[in-house]
């Protein structure tokens, strides 16, 4: 590792980086000022069985997961409730730090990003217990739509575990009581629990084929559809993950709506242009550094409680939270910026 400030931050190349198991091929990685690697020896823990799993001690923090009588009449004052509860979420230049490079219109071709995306997480981030649950869960998919998924007992357990590790924080319990306080969700805790867990993955059938996809595979690890394109992959998680690996080539961010708005190592709200596996993803969008238990309270909020587009304020950005449901579930949801 570099000395300095830096010495922290995770530098250590992917083994064997040419012939991971899901068969996917590498594309080769773009120059970054560091190298990457999650230690992944720590995630055993989260697929010991149910009897075996210790979990972090419940957040304490009172009344402030009660929702006001504003929050409940105005969506986007929940939700901005939210980004305050967000314990977990990362410091740009602490934790992390981003390169956005140079920007483009959608249709431009070419890479206008000479770095990497990421140019290093702290790897302090990755001792959190919900992200590291959350990154565990991401290699239990086959990206392509046509495939159907096979879930497996293991599967199982840790994606209890990353909801029961959920629950202990302030984004959800505060969500369980907005939906309860509105009558859309029981008062019972486990019921929730139990709600959340089958809403975000629960396989249904996308692109034709039954059982191929859920809420949780497509918006935060991203899907290959039918005519080859990539479609969700909205999580920066697994965006560093990928990138790290080699598979994501970052190629600059989409101009913002207005002029002289551009985004900098600061920003937590990015729309960009990036080829995963070597399939173009001419526009996407991203929360940075937020964690998961935000995301997946936020997007469960506006689910139940919102609309299609959903105008809310999260600190100092405007966003549009695009939602859309697949019957009674999420069929993708997603942040725009609309600054």
């Amino acid at each position: 590792m570099q000395a300095g400030n830096e010495s922290s931050h995770l530098q250590i190349i992917p083994s064997d980086e040419n012939n991971d198991d899901d068969g996917w091929q590498i594309v080769g990685k773009k120059h970054s000022r560091q190298q990457h690697k999650i230690q992944r020896d720590g995630w055993n823990q989260y697929k010991l069985p149910s009897d075996e799993q210790q979990y972090s001690n419940e957040v304490e923090i009172g009344d402030r997961v009660e929702p006001s009588e504003d929050e409940l009449t105005d969506l986007s004052r929940a939700c901005e409730k939210l980004w305050d509860l967000d314990l977990n979420r990362l410091v740009p230049g602490k934790d992390y730090e981003i390169d956005c490079g140079e920007g483009k219109k959608a249709f431009r071709k070419g890479d206008m990003a000479q770095r990497s995306l990421f140019t290093w997480v702290n790897d302090d981030v990755f001792r959190k217990p919900t992200f590291g649950r959350f990154l565990s869960l991401l290699d239990n998919y086959i990206p392509h739509q046509g495939c159907e998924e096979v879930v497996t007992s293991e599967q199982i357990q840790e994606q209890a575990s990353f909801i029961e590790e959920l629950s202990r924080t302030a984004p959800i319990k505060y969500v369980h009581r907005y939906l309860a306080s509105k009558g859309i969700v029981s008062g019972s805790y486990q019921d929730f629990k139990r709600m959340i867990t089958g809403l975000w993955f629960d396989l249904y059938g996308r692109g034709g084929t039954s059982r191929s996809s859920s809420a949780f595979e497509h918006v935060f690890v991203g899907e290959i559809n039918q005519d080859n394109e990539v479609s969700g992959f909205h999580n920066w998680l697994q965006f560093y993950l990928e990138e790290a690996k080699g598979r994501v080539d970052y190629q600059g961010y989409i101009f913002p709506r207005r002029r002289g708005e551009i985004p900098d190592s600061e920003s937590q709200i990015l729309t960009i242009q990036f080829e995963w596996n070597g399939i173009l993803k001419s526009v996407s969008s991203t929360l940075i550094g937020v964690s998961p238990e935000f995301e997946i309270a936020l997007y469960t909020l506006c689910f139940y409680a919102g609309e299609e587009n959903n105008y809310i304020q999260l600190g100092p950005y405007a966003v549009n939270i695009k939602c859309y449901h697949h019957g009674d579930k999420i069929g993708s949801v997603f942040p725009i910026a609309e600054s």
